[in-house]
């Protein structure tokens, strides 16, 4: 395998610095199932442009004595609420993280206000898991049930999602990116979009396979899957895990679906993921079939981990990036394949074997004919997906290593798509006096 340099100029060598080169195919491709769009990476449309030089210019005459306007162009001056209705927007609008942070604080608020702290409390199911069951002896395990509350914190953990990616991106990573010498809008976007997935990933990894360390199912047992059915309540940290993973894919289907950035090329398998993943999380912890879920959620995590983490490198031109792309090659055929065929193929053989195969609503017992035609059915969907993305891994590994092409023409043309829009948006917004300074002094003061 040949090693990846950076071309530098001679002035460049002298002071030291180096010129970044076009980002090679390694550790970089079309698999997108792992850092779903952000609000915060998003290219401006010309109408957010418009309005923002609008409330900048209404903002800037308001605080001249009679020449406040509204944000709309007219001449009618423009009061204290209205003001700060417009202060608001133009910072929301260059601080994405601004509205899910009011939103969220909302019922934290409400609950702190309030004298009742008991799950009695409509608030309560938002910031909390229900259903808490308590032991008949003392000293036994506190256990947890399922119910239509576990909708609501759901609901609201998509807003606390919502708010760390987007104050992590605007304010910690896209500081990192450009102290680790990224320049280029695209490459930083896709830096802060992958290194929060790491952020993320790397958190749920360890603690999936904790889980699953105290459990019968260590380590990838399938046989336990259905002798312990039906898996009707969970300890605590099992149903945290689970509804903090439903959580954030929801939030990022919202995103995605929504199309708030412009789709990329591999939107349509992106989409379809989204939904057989949703789908899975549902229907397992609806009709009990947790076990099966958590080993899934454990193998995508794992291999997302690794592969948020090839691509980074791939960003910061890092001499690890090609051994680490080998490594992460190993580490998506073990986990997305050989262990979820192994999933699987269980589904296939062991499901109607193993424990009670009859549906009784009564008892909550769904291992059933239906249930292993639908839970096959989906498993098989997120393999075939999991499979192409693998035919994409394997013909860069197999350019790279015998052909020794590093180019990968999707990446490259999508960063400089990506820097046009950038540059669009740059000569469509230009310095606006406000309080006598230009745009950029009032980025600061806002």
């Amino acid at each position: 395998m040949s090693t990846l340099s950076s071309d530098a100029t001679p002035s460049a060598v002298a002071s030291g610095a180096t010129r970044n080169r076009r980002t090679s195919s390694v550790g970089q491709f079309s698999l997108g199932d792992n850092a779903s769009p952000s609000l915060s990476t998003m290219v401006p449309t010309d109408t957010q442009i418009r309005g923002s030089q609008h409330r900048q210019r209404a903002l800037s005459k308001s605080d001249k004595p009679g020449e406040a306007t509204s944000a709309t162009g007219s001449d009618k001056k423009i009061g204290s609420i209205e003001r700060t209705w417009i202060l608001y927007r133009e910072i929301a609008y260059r601080n994405t993280w601004v509205t899910p942070l009011i939103m969220m604080l909302v019922p934290l608020i409400a609950f702190a206000l309030s004298k009742d702290r008991t799950p009695s409390n409509p608030v309560y199911p938002f910031l909390f898991p229900s259903y808490k069951i308590i032991p008949a002896e003392e000293g036994g395990m506190v256990m947890y049930g399922k119910g239509k509350k576990d909708f609501c914190f759901v609901m609201y953990y998509m807003l606390v999602f919502s708010f760390l990616r987007e104050f992590s991106m605007q304010q910690i990573l896209e500081p990192l990116a450009k102290a680790c010498g990224l320049t280029k809008p695209g490459k930083i976007k896709r830096f802060m979009e992958q290194t929060y997935s790491i952020m993320y990933y790397g958190t749920m990894s360890p603690w999936g396979l904790y889980i699953m360390h105290h459990m019968p199912l260590w380590y990838f047992e399938t046989r336990p899957m259905y002798e312990h059915y039906p898996h009707q309540s969970h300890e605590l940290d099992f149903k945290l895990y689970y509804l903090l993973q439903a959580a954030f894919w929801a939030q990022q289907s919202v995103v995605l679906f929504l199309q708030l950035e412009k789709p990329r090329k591999d939107f349509k398998e992106l989409v379809f993921h989204h939904i057989v993943t949703i789908a899975l999380i549902f229907c397992s912890y609806r009709f009990h079939f947790t076990w099966i879920g958590i080993a899934v959620y454990i193998t995508m995590d794992v291999s997302d981990l690794a592969l948020a983490t090839s691509k980074t490198l791939n960003y910061l031109n890092h001499p690890m990036t090609g051994p680490f792309f080998l490594f992460f090659m190993g580490v998506w055929i073990y986990s997305r394949h050989y262990l979820n065929l192994r999933i699987l193929w269980s589904v296939a053989t062991e499901f109607q074997a193993v424990g009670d195969f009859t549906l009784n609503w009564e008892m909550q017992q769904y291992k059933c004919w239906i249930s292993q035609y639908i839970t096959f059915a989906l498993l098989f969907a997120l393999q075939a997906v999991n499979a192409y993305w693998l035919f994409l891994i394997l013909r860069i590994a197999y350019r790279l290593v015998f052909l020794e092409i590093q180019k990968d023409e999707r990446s490259d043309e999508e960063d400089e798509d990506e820097e046009d829009d950038e540059s669009k948006a740059d000569r469509d917004l230009p310095a606006i006096e406000v309080n006598g300074g230009t745009d950029d002094e009032t980025k600061k003061t806002i």
